[in-house]
């Protein structure tokens, strides 16, 4: 036996044997076809038998570990072979080291039995003698290698009276086997690919059936399945819950959805925007108030708090919380009690709390404008939404969505064509799904025809300077040169974070509302608040400026 041969050849090598170009060019055609292991290794082991008489070769792999063989670790055994019987492919399984198929694995060298009635190690267990021609019969065995550990074994019978030389059967089944370790490479990658993909089917079918269908989350992507898939395994939990990420990323809807699938669905769901209200106006709102605890006090109110007694109180924005309250919630948190404004009795209340924020309450923490002990209280279960640029593939159907309902609300048929819809994906969306929701409309109510290009919906997106947008002006009938754009008075950002309740005065208010003819929704889109914002302020009235 000759462990790792290196054959030495001159410098004027010569070319290949027109079987050899064959076998190879043959091989290379097969894996290009096909990448299935199955198919490219046992023909490559027939080419190897019907053009070169190298016999009954075999393909030994060692078993993975959560192989259903229930082996030994270490165990190889016969995977791929031609001129073997099933039977004979049967026995050829081996321990650690048995024989010289044990050996080339273990050691990742070449071995080389000139006759293997001579050879002691050699075992004869999956072809018998008596089934081997009676001359002198070799058995060359090499290691395939992927990412350079040895994985397998090739190996084959050679007669070895042959005209041919063995330094060339060497070398050719040399790169044999290196063609092998490619084939099984790219099928290890193929199958970690395949398993990636059946886990993100899995948690797709999952949250599309146990989540977005029934709770009207609009995506497949991996990072929204992520959070919703985090949202279902808390939603039967009684601890709070801190939704993260940037304004705009659908926390309210996620925060329905958490209470919909938890057992207090049938209770009440109490969203409160912590950035709409007067800091004078926080207690009462949340805990209510007695009668005559002020002035104008004609009467008892209850509370968002008892409100949503049994159910859940979505408190949103809650970093613009102001610190005297933030007192007063984490006192309620951890006693369950709540007392009105003006009263002095304790009511007890079975509330779960969902907050939210897009501010980085760490910071807020360290800097002094947030509790520490509430933060705490607060970030039991965080589940951190994406943004839309992290969820790129959501946005064609998010648009679609958002079209439909718009077009419906309108009266209009208006519709975005393939290269408008790749443009939409584009775009860095800083507003997320808000400020897309509010394009998407503004273009329904705007748009000049019932399809909208790419070129056309440049003029709807926000530029990335302000956040605006303008509309270009039609050039007159019969103008000998293009006409400028029309000056327009700069518009509202298109997204803007809540806004404090003093943030415009009456007056900024009801101009605002007397541009637009009295809709309160497109006043509202245009100073970037939603309708119950500026109603909301409309009706408490805000400072005059």
């Amino acid at each position: 036996m000759i462990p790792n041969p290196s054959p030495k050849r001159s410098l004027a090598t010569p070319p290949l044997q027109a079987q050899e170009q064959l076998l190879m060019r043959e091989i290379i055609g097969l894996i290009g076809k096909s990448l299935a292991p199955g198919v490219v290794l046992r023909e490559m082991l027939h080419l190897l038998s019907e053009l070169l008489g190298l016999n009954r070769g075999r393909i030994v792999l060692v078993d993975a570990p959560d192989s259903a063989q229930n082996s030994p670790p270490g165990t190889s055994r016969i995977c791929f072979a031609y001129g073997l019987t099933k039977a004979e492919i049967a026995r050829g399984i081996y321990a650690p080291s048995e024989g010289i198929t044990g050996r080339v694995l273990a050691t990742g060298q070449t071995m080389l039995v000139q006759d293997i009635d001579a050879e002691p190690q050699f075992l004869a267990r999956s072809v018998t003698r008596d089934q081997l021609p009676q001359e002198t019969v070799a058995f060359i065995a090499l290691p395939i290698l992927v990412n350079g550990a040895t994985v397998g074994v090739l190996a084959c019978h050679r007669i070895r009276s042959r005209q041919r030389r063995l330094n060339d059967d060497m070398a050719l089944l040399k790169i044999m086997a290196t063609l092998a370790g490619q084939v099984l490479q790219l099928q290890d990658l193929m199958q970690q690919q395949t398993r990636a993909l059946e886990t993100r089917n899995t948690l797709l079918t999952h949250a599309l059936d146990a989540a977005a269908v029934r709770y009207g989350i609009i995506g497949t992507s991996s990072a929204l399945l992520q959070a919703i898939d985090e949202l279902e395994r808390v939603s039967q939990a009684q601890a709070s819950v801190l939704l993260l990420g940037e304004s705009g990323t659908g926390k309210e809807l996620f925060a329905r959805a958490l209470h919909l699938s938890s057992q207090r669905r049938d209770a009440p769901f109490i969203k409160v925007n912590c950035a709409a209200i007067p800091d004078t106006l926080f207690e009462s709102e949340l805990f209510g108030y007695e009668r005559g605890a002020f002035t104008g006090a004609a009467s008892a109110r209850v509370g968002w708090f008892e409100q949503a007694n049994h159910g859940t109180i979505f408190l949103d924005e809650i970093g613009d919380m102001p610190l005297a309250m933030q007192t007063k919630l984490l006192r309620t948190l951890q006693e369950g009690t709540i007392v009105r404004l003006g009263g002095k009795a304790e009511i007890k209340v079975d509330v779960r709390l969902v907050a939210a924020t897009h501010r980085d309450l760490e910071t807020d923490v360290a800097s002094g404008s947030f509790r520490r002990d509430l933060f705490y209280r607060l970030n039991v279960i965080p589940i951190r939404l994406p943004s839309l640029r992290e969820r790129r593939e959501d946005i064609h159907t998010l648009a679609i969505h958002f079209m439909n309902r718009a077009n419906q609300a309108n009266q209009r048929n208006v519709y975005l064509s393939p290269a408008a819809l790749t443009r939409l994906q584009e775009h860095p969306w800083p507003g997320n799904i808000r400020e897309l929701g509010n394009v998407i409309e503004r273009l329904v109510l705007l748009a000049d025809g019932p399809m909208v290009t790419a070129t056309e919906l440049e003029r709807f997106l926000p530029t990335e300077a302000g956040g605006t947008f303008t509309t270009l002006a039609s050039a007159p009938v019969g103008a000998s040169t293009p006409a400028k754009p029309a000056p327009r008075a700069p518009t509202a950002p298109l997204v803007r974070d809540y806004l404090p309740a003093n943030s415009h005065t009456r007056e900024e208010l009801q101009q605002t509302l007397a541009q637009h003819g009295g809709n309160q929704s497109r006043a509202a889109q245009a100073l970037g608040m939603t309708v119950r914002q500026f109603a909301y302020r409309l009706r408490k009235g805000a400072p005059q400026g």
